[in-house]
């Protein structure tokens, strides 16, 4: 047979894990506080506010978006390229 499980030891347990609980969400708390205004900077006054991209223009688009931005290389040949 089991024995029956003591109520001062799962009290006890449930009082230590909603301690932690909470002591996890008041340290995720005061990190955000810190690190939160550090990521929020505003850009200075006098920066130049430029247009990231152009959607009326033909910029020669290979429709690779991932090639584009250079972050893997084109698959499209010289050959293909050129017919464009």
């Amino acid at each position: 047979m089991k024995p029956s499980p003591d109520p001062l030891q799962t009290s006890q347990r449930l009082r230590v894990g909603l301690i932690g609980l909470a002591a996890v969400v008041l340290l995720i708390a005061l990190a955000s506080m810190v690190v939160g205004p550090a990521t929020r900077t505003a850009p200075p006054a006098d920066a130049p506010v430029e247009v990231a991209f152009n959607l009326g223009a033909d910029n020669g688009a290979t429709g690779e978006p991932l090639a584009e931005l250079g972050a893997t290389p084109g698959t499209v040949n010289s050959q293909v390229a050129a017919a464009r």
